[in-house]
Order: C-alpha cells, then sequence, then structure tokens
C-alpha cells in the first residue's frame, strides 16, 4: 500500500511538505505542489479532501469552457489541467460552447457559483457582456490562451506575435521575400485572438526586412486543416506560388502541405511551410514550426487555482500575465528560396 513516505520520495520532498502540499497549505511553493500532487496521482496515493469541502459547501469541481475539445492545442490544455486537478482532488466539467449559441447561453445563466469552485477559460474569445458576467460570478479563475482580461483572474499563454514574428524570420533568414500568410479569420465563431496576433507578427517581419505585404498572399479561412487546404488552393490559383507560406497555426499548416502535394508541388524544393504548435503530428507531417508549451499551460493554469480553491486569498494587485518562450523547431518543409 503506497504510502506518505514512497510519495515524499517521488517528488523528492519531505514528508512534512507533502501533508502540507496536499492539505493546500499556504507555504508550499505551486511548483512544488504540483510536483507533490502528480506523484500522489502516479502512486495512486488517495487524497480525499471531500469531506472538508461539502462541509465548506464547496462541489469539488472546476468548469473548463473550451470553444472545441477537437483542436490539439485545447486537448493537451485541458488534459494537463485534469492531470494536476484530479491529483488535488477536484473533478472537470466540460463546457465545449464554440459555434452553439443556446451552449453558451446556457453555461451563462446555468447558476455557475452553485455548480464549480472555480473557471478555467481556455483558447476561447467571449464577448465583453459575456464577460462582465463572467467575472460578476465572483469565482476564482484563470484564462489560457484566450486574448480575453477577466479582472482578477491570472492569464497564461506564449506571446502570439513574437510567435509569428519568430516563424516569419525563419524564412526571411533562408531568402525568402514572397511569404504568405494563411491564418484563422478573427471572426470565425472557432477562431480566437491568437491567430491576429501571429499575422501581426508576420506583418511586423515583413516590415522589419523592408517587404511590403502583399494583400494577395494574406488570406483568412477557418482555423483547421480544410481552411489551409482551401487557402492554398487560392493561392495556386492565382498562377505564381509564393516560395513560403506561414500558417498560424499546424492545423492549418497541414491542410497547406496536403494541398501542396496534390497538386505536385515539392516541399521545400519549391514551396517552404512553417506553422505554430508543435501538434503531435507535427513530426509525423515533417512540418517546421514555432513550437509552445501546450501541457505546461495547462498545468500551470492549474496551479494558478490550487490556492484559491484551498481558501488562500490572493493579494489586491491585478495578476500579471504569465507568458511562457515558444522555440522554433526546424524540420524538413523549410529549406532555402528556390532561384527563379
Amino acid at each position: 500500500m503506497t504510502t506518505i513516505d514512497d510519495v515524499a520520495r517521488l517528488a523528492g520532498v519531505s514528508t512534512a511538505t507533502v501533508s502540507r502540499a496536499l492539505r493546500g497549505l499556504p507555504t508550499v511553493s505551486e511548483s512544488t505542489r504540483i510536483r507533490v500532487l502528480l506523484a500522489a496521482e502516479q502512486l495512486d496515493y488517495t487524497v480525499s479532501p471531500s469531506a472538508s469541502r461539502l462541509a465548506g459547501g464547496k462541489t469539488g469541481t472546476v468548469a473548463v469552457i473550451v470553444p472545441r475539445i477537437t483542436p490539439w492545442f485545447v486537448g493537451a490544455v485541458v488534459e494537463a489541467a485534469e492531470e494536476v486537478l484530479h491529483a488535488a482532488g477536484y473533478d472537470l466539467l466540460l463546457y465545449n460552447i464554440g459555434g452553439r449559441e443556446h451552449a453558451r447561453t446556457r453555461l451563462l445563466k446555468s447558476n455557475l457559483p452553485k455548480r464549480v469552485d472555480a473557471v478555467m477559460l481556455v483558447a476561447t474569445p467571449m464577448r465583453a457582456d459575456d464577460l462582465a458576467t463572467i467575472a460578476s460570478l465572483a469565482l476564482p479563475g484563470v484564462t489560457v490562451s484566450s486574448g480575453v482580461v477577466v479582472p482578477g483572474w491570472p492569464s497564461i499563454r506564449i506571446d502570439d506575435q513574437a510567435a509569428g514574428r519568430t516563424a516569419t524570420e525563419h524564412l526571411l533568414s533562408l531568402g525568402h521575400r514572397r511569404i504568405a500568410c494563411v491564418w484563422g479569420d478573427p471572426d470565425d465563431e472557432f477562431a480566437h485572438p491568437a491567430h491576429l496576433e501571429r499575422h501581426r507578427g508576420y506583418r511586423e517581419a515583413l516590415g522589419a526586412a523592408g517587404i511590403s505585404p502583399d494583400p494577395r498572399l494574406e488570406i483568412e479561412v477557418r482555423a483547421d486543416a480544410e481552411g489551409g487546404r482551401a487557402a492554398t488552393e487560392r493561392l495556386i490559383a492565382q498562377g505564381e506560388l509564393p516560395t513560403a507560406i506561414f500558417a498560424s497555426c499546424n492545423e492549418l499548416a497541414m491542410g497547406v502541405l496536403i494541398a501542396l502535394r496534390m497538386a505536385g508541388v515539392r516541399v521545400p524544393q519549391q514551396v517552404s511551410v512553417i506553422g505554430i504548435d508543435d501538434h503531435d503530428l507535427a513530426g509525423a507531417f515533417g512540418l517546421t514550426t514555432v513550437a509552445q508549451p501546450a501541457a505546461e499551460q495547462g498545468r500551470l493554469a492549474a496551479g494558478t487555482l490550487l490556492g484559491p480553491l484551498a481558501g488562500r486569498a490572493r493579494t489586491g494587485e491585478e495578476p500579471a500575465p504569465v507568458i511562457l518562450p515558444a522555440r522554433l523547431v526546424v524540420r524538413d518543409s523549410t529549406g532555402p528560396a528556390r532561384e527563379d
């Protein structure tokens, strides 16, 4: 039978630290608390705070609001967050609201304070009145790559504009000058502001290189593989292919690659392709990408909720956003610009 000593050895801390971490005491750092919780989960060490939560009128549940569960980034964030929260004894209640007005309305009228103890908003665009309603619930919360601000809530994300700039600068460094941008339409029901920021980074990099954006090479589409395929077919139909294509997410980039290969266009000999995210399938596609740590964002977001869930009040100061680094991962889909 697993003991607290086993958890302490696996986590590399003392048994007293394990005890404090599992009880949610404020003397344990969030990074140590997460390490202890994951060790407890791995060893199937049972944490049962349910009795004390019920006595305090708590539900033991965290609401996770997503636009869709199918995008790779959303799934990776939710899975990692669930691992941390489950280890701490909390369940997740998933609200999948993208493209369904009745689901959004039901969420905002569902009396969340009686159903959950906290809210996590993942990559979900929200209208101003929706955000006001969520803020009025007075629940602890955190946003992950949502591009929205809820007063008093911390946010976890990457610098999306910098990621778009890094992707474009990589293409520029290979000698590309005629670079297309395929990006998620910010007005699309499934899009979120990250695509707009990544497009801004693309334009910023072009401007720094003395290149004026060509409107014919900037195509807004739904941010999935089908959108990437459709955008590439439009580029091919123009008659003069760009030497490189920057896609604002990996799902788009995969659609770009599929369309190019179906058209007999060699990658990267004729056209280089780069995306952002580092989807689980990016390696299989040989896709060069700017990788963002999706799972780490989920773990950190869950960790930021553990203090408030344990009754520890935050300071009165507005929390600063946590900006995680993204990194360039070069694979086979990018190469030197072709010589025309």
